[in-house]
């Protein structure tokens, strides 16, 4: 496996190292020593990708001076002899890696072949077995070059046979584009040691690599899902490529597509659930998610097999296309089936398992479910019975079954379409068990009615004697006669076997479609979508029939649309952008599609034309492709019926037997007849859905094969349809890629082969991914968006320029080689790692930004802090004073209560001890005063007192003065009684009097204020039409006035003179009479306000209402004395102010009259 060509680009900095392999913020240079067998350390150092020795030996041809400062890993020295070969697969778990800081000078692409043979470098030797081992150079001599490899072995071999080993610095990189020397071994080395540490995802430039564990990783969960949508980690990964489609299906509103492509037992099936896993957490809540999740057991227990390389192979492709919302969640989605392999149904090799459903079905039904649908043990059928293999290891197919049950309530799939469901898949297993007798010696037969044939015919309910028909004749059409043909043995299996596969391929198809119905009823669709393709890979066995060739041919087709996207759009953007670019030559498979899809001389188009032949066999069909296409240099004819085909994974020799057959999937007339006349509703869908198909003609001469009166599309023609829309469907978006490798065919964990890793990589094109991702300009970007991200590191009169002018501005103040990058017409080229010096730069400077900015922002949350601080402490006194108060309030109100109840407790108390005292105070003093009185008296009375005390009694002897003298009191006290009694009387008399004055003195207030009111709307309404006569009055003067002074012009001045005297005289005493009135009326208004105020006041006091210390009565005379007073002064100064108003307006009128006399004269003077 040697590799004489090689691109070794210069390699500038790391931009990824594994998580737990990373070392950062190392501020010196760390070297490692390292032994070599004589025991003498040196120092190696990285320049530019190229491995040397620093401190060379005598006797080492060549001398080579490096700076170390231009050296990415001049700070990194490792142990060689550490490393193992690569396919020993054992890695030193003690192994020192450290990470380095970038270099800010780039040097050219120069060859490291040169570097490769110094004493003391390591370098890959390929060993007799393929494998490749690391090997330490120890002399050369010309082209030849002693190495020596692990358990002392030293070799001498050619210079050419070696190949360059990466420095150690660069073990378990991410990123395979990062590697100095990029060959084969590296490639290997580096996949091994990561996957050995459970890193089994690795970027290969745009591709993503995943290698299958075998085993379950702690890289999965609710934490890494969020860690790779936050982006705090950029570790390759499943997540990390949806998080990506996700993030370019927002912002550039393009479908996504994730192809996922690998040979069988890579982990595609499981790579697709991760994915759809990442994009239901992300746009999830909608509740469809959970739906689109539990599509994948069902598809996969009625999609999926056990065969010889994979426990959960998946026999079909599929295309999951999930929409979104415009907010990003998921509204929808649908599912596309490709080329499910049928023949699985009835033909099972050794060692592998039918379909996972079969084996679900027979050991997880329930009791009543099997009685209903017959159903027995899985060695019972033939079907499955072909092989020994019926389990799995760690699979449980009973809790499988409950996982598919559930999985189809959750897909809206009814109870009874469950049941009907199951009931073809046992009448598939049924149908395997249906024998046939032998009738007569042309080997014609019929079914045996056994128990299989009843089953059958109750399961899918039809009559047995119609499925007996059906299994064993064919009815042809000759003319307008139809004749009935008896079936052979090996015809009537034939039959048999397609009715069961078409059940099963039916009920497939139908499942789907209801899946797709549940995923997108009600669902709003915007356009948005992610396309997940999990289809099998590049597929190469000792003998490879029909499947291999359609499944090989869709890879094809799928590598040229890697290819088109990964090396032809990209090298057609550089031409079209116009950089200076020498086009890189990769391995375009378009030929072998021609082979392929060329008509009318393809592999199709002639499988196609043989199928519809009467009497074309695998055999015609053989020679016909080597009569055909010998000269297609992809094309090679082999011996018997096989041929082989040079595909891009190599050359892969095709069986033709049982092509033919496979590619007219006939079924015939009869069976599609049974199936429609079946009572259950499931097979006469499937019949209908049959029919619709088969009224699609087969391009070419019709073929009428046993009777069939309607043909349909072949298998070829009918996969080649669908790959077209899968092609068309996946160049409407943007791709990305994850290729499954698988390390072993054990499948078991932690064991790698190298041959076989090696062999996918060479089929799915890996290397050269990389090739011409470093060869050429994978980082671009347009003259505005680079202007715009780094023009701030230019003066503001530069940055001010149009883009292009900023850009190179920028390329040429960071030292930018000019063979690192091209200036395109609307982009920047720039070779791999160029970018990180400006990035650095960038980042350096934002940094620095960052840091005043926080500095500045520091201080100013700490003034704000302090000044929230003080109001806080303010509004905290207040609070508190306030709280405080409220509190001393609270306080002092249950003090005040606690003094009120203690008072009322108190005087209770005494009112209780005062009232027993008084009570026997009474008590002593009816007894004394008894005494008293018994003594007194003058009678015989005696009182005997204290007769328990003494021993004799005591007599008193009442006198009759005292007696006397206690009447006489109480006498004097009853009359002084009576006069009290009669004082009494007269008061409450003499109050009854002063009530009824006050409600006279009210009654005349009431009548007293009617009669005012009344006098002050007579004084209102005289003063008003004494107002209204001398304002009309005045008119009338000042237009008389007005006329006559026009007309005095013609007088004399002696007479205008003395009319002007006198009506001057007679206006004064009008206005005199004016100014009267209007202080009569002032005085009126204020006395009248005044008056009422003193009653209103007088009248509140006498009711309590106010409090005064007088008396209401006198005063209210007072004021009625005072008011009738004022009223009789006013009326005769009214009174008198009338007559002069009246006398003044008498003399009015005489003047009047006057003057009418004069202007009645001299008009009569004028007329004469």
């Amino acid at each position: 496996m040697s590799q004489k060509g090689r691109v070794s680009p210069s390699f500038q900095s790391i931009k990824s190292l594994p998580v737990d392999l990373r070392l950062r913020g190392l501020p010196n240079s760390q070297h490692l020593l390292e032994k070599s067998g004589g025991g003498i350390a040196s120092e190696r150092n990285v320049v530019n990708g190229e491995v040397m020795s620093d401190a060379m030996e005598e006797g080492v041809n060549g001398n080579v001076d490096v700076e170390n400062d231009e050296s990415p890993y001049s700070s990194l020295s490792l142990s060689a002899e550490e490393r193992p070969s690569v396919g020993d697969g054992l890695i030193p778990e003690n192994s020192s890696v450290q990470s380095t800081g970038r270099s800010h000078v780039e040097s050219k692409w120069t060859d490291t072949k040169s570097y490769s043979v110094k004493k003391k470098l390591q370098s890959w030797f390929q060993l007799p077995d393929g494998n490749w081992e690391l090997g330490t150079i120890l002399s050369t001599a010309g082209a030849e070059v002693v190495i020596s490899l692990s358990g002392e072995k030293i070799l001498k071999v050619n210079s050419d046979d070696l190949l360059p080993a990466n420095p150690d610095i660069l073990d378990g990189v991410d990123d395979l584009m990062q590697l100095s020397y990029l060959n084969e071994p590296s490639v290997l080395y580096n996949l091994q040691y990561r996957y050995n540490r459970d890193m089994i995802y690795t970027k290969a430039g745009p591709v993503l690599v995943a290698i299958n564990p075998f085993k379950k990783v702690p890289l999965y969960g609710n934490n890494f899902i969020e860690a790779y949508r936050v982006k705090t980690t950029d570790s390759p990964h499943v997540y990390a490529i949806t998080d990506t489609a996700m993030r370019e299906m927002i912002r550039d509103e393009v479908n996504q597509s994730i192809i996922i492509s690998g040979e069988s037992g890579a982990g595609k099936t499981e790579t697709a659930k991760i994915a759809m896993q990442y994009l239901a957490a992300l746009g999830g809540g909608s509740g469809i998610e959970y739906e689109i999740l539990k599509t994948n057991p069902i598809l996969e227990a009625f999609g999926n097999a056990k065969t010889l390389r994979n426990d959960n192979s998946s026999r079909f492709g599929k295309l999951i296309e999930i929409h979104f919302s415009e907010t990003g969640k998921i509204a929808g989605a649908n599912i596309q089936t490709f080329l499910l392999e049928k023949s699985r149904v009835v033909q099972c090799t050794e060692g592998e398992r039918s379909y996972h459903i079969f084996y679900q079905l027979c050991r997880g039904a329930p009791k009543s479910l099997r009685e209903k649908l017959y159903l027995r043990n899985w060695d019972e059928y033939k079907y499955l019975s072909q092989s020994n293999c019926h389990a799995i290891s760690g699979v449980d197919d009973a809790e499988q079954f409950r996982v598919v049950q559930e999985a189809l309530d959750v897909v809206h799939v009814s109870k009874t379409d469950q049941e009907s469901v199951f009931a073809m898949l046992s009448a598939v297993l049924w149908l395997g068990n249906i024998s046939f007798t032998v009738l007569d010696n042309e080997n014609h037969v019929e079914p045996v009615e056994d128990e299989g044939l009843v089953n059958v015919a109750t399961l899918i309910g039809c009559g047995i004697a119609e499925l007996k028909l059906a299994l064993s004749t064919r009815k042809m059409k000759v003319r307008n006669d139809i004749i009935v043909q008896k079936l052979t043995l090996s015809q009537a299996i034939d039959t048999r076997d397609a009715l069961a596969k078409s059940i099963y391929s039916c009920l497939f198809d139908w499942l789907v479609e209801q899946i797709n119905k549940s995923l997108a009823v009600g669902k709003r669709r915007t356009g948005r979508s992610i396309s997940i393709l999990d289809i099998y890979g590049f597929e190469s066995f000792e003998r490879n029939s029909f499947e291999q060739f359609c499944i090989n041919y869709a890879n094809e087709r799928l590598q040229q649309h890697f290819n088109r996207h990964l090396f032809k759009l990209e090298q057609e953007e550089y031409i079209q952008d116009g950089i200076d670019w020498a086009k890189v030559d990769f391995e375009d498979n378009q030929d072998c599609l021609n082979l392929f899809e060329k008509k009318p001389l393809g592999l199709l188009s002639l499988l196609d034309e043989e199928s519809t032949f009467p009497n074309g066999t695998d055999m015609t069909f053989a020679n016909k492709l080597k009569q055909h296409l010998k000269a297609n240099s992809c094309f090679r004819g082999e011996r018997d019926n096989a041929f082989s085909v040079c595909h891009y994974a190599g050359e892969v020799t095709y069986d033709t037997t049982g092509f033919l057959e496979k590619n007219r999937d006939l079924l015939h007339l009869d069976s599609i007849q049974l199936l429609s006349s079946c009572t259950c509703h499931l097979p006469q869908i499937f019949a209908s859905i049959m029919l619709t198909q088969s009224e699609k003609p087969v391009v070419g001469p019709l073929h009428k094969s046993g009777g069939v009166e309607s043909q349909k599309l072949s298998v070829a023609t009918k996969f080649k349809g669908q790959l077209f829309q899968l092609m068309h469907r996946l160049e409407n978006t943007t791709p990305h890629f994850i290729r499954c490798i698988k390390p072993n065919n054990l499948q078991s964990p932690g064991v790698y082969d190298q041959k076989l890793v090696l062999q996918q990589l060479r089929c799915c094109g890996v290397l050269e991914v990389v090739r011409i991702s470093r060869s050429g300009f994978p980082t671009r970007m347009s003259h505005q968006k680079f202007a715009r991200r780094y023009g701030f590191l230019l003066l503001d009169h530069v940055a001010s320029q149009d883009p292009l002018s900023v850009s190179v501005a920028i390329l040429h103040q960071f030292n930018i080689l000019p063979e690192m990058y091209q200036v395109g017409y609307t982009k920047l080229f720039f070779r791999t790692g160029q970018i990180g010096v400006l990035e650095d730069t960038r980042n350096r400077t934002l940094h620095g930004i960052l840091r005043v900015q926080s500095c500045f922002r520091g201080y100013q949350a700490r003034c704000h802090i302090r000044n929230l601080r003080r109001g806080i402490a303010t509004l905290q006194s207040f609070i508190r004073g306030e709280k405080a108060r409220k509190e001393y309030a609270i306080l002092l109100e249950r003090h005040r209560a606690a003094v009120c109840i203690q008072k009322q407790v108190k005087a209770r108390h005494t009112t209780k001890r005062f009232k027993n005292v008084s009570d026997a105070s009474i008590l002593i003093q009816s007894v004394i005063r008894g005494w008293l009185v018994r003594r007194c008296s003058g009678d015989i009375g005696l009182l005997q007192f204290g007769s328990e005390k003494g021993n004799g009694s005591e007599d008193f002897l009442v006198k009759s003065s005292y007696l006397a003298e206690l009447q006489r009191r109480v006498l004097k006290a009853e009359a002084a009684l009576r006069e009290k009694e009669e004082e009494n009387d007269i008061l409450h008399q003499r109050l009854q009097q002063y009530e009824n004055r006050w409600s006279e003195y009210e009654l005349k207030m009431k009548s007293m204020e009617e009669v005012w009111q009344k006098q002050m709307r007579s004084l209102q309404s005289s003063l008003s039409i004494a107002k209204k006569s001398l304002a009309l009055d005045d008119s009338h003067r000042n237009s008389d006035a007005s006329v006559n002074a026009s007309d005095d012009r013609e007088t004399s001045w002696d007479a205008g003179s003395n009319f002007r005297v006198s009506d001057s005289n007679g206006m004064r005493p009008m206005n005199a009479g004016l100014s009267v009135i209007s202080r009569l009326a002032e005085e009126f208004e204020q006395r009248s306000q005044v008056f009422g105020d003193d009653a209103k006041f007088l009248v509140e006091v006498k009711s309590g209402q106010a409090e005064a210390n007088l008396d209401p009565d006198r005063e209210l005379r007072r004021l009625k004395q005072m008011f009738e007073a004022w009223k009789k002064d006013y009326g005769s100064r009214l009174r008198e102010t009338k007559v002069i108003l009246h006398k003044l307006g008498s003399d009015e009128g005489s003047g009047d009259k006057g003057r009418k006399k004069w202007w009645g004269r001299r008009n009569s003077s004028r007329i004469n």
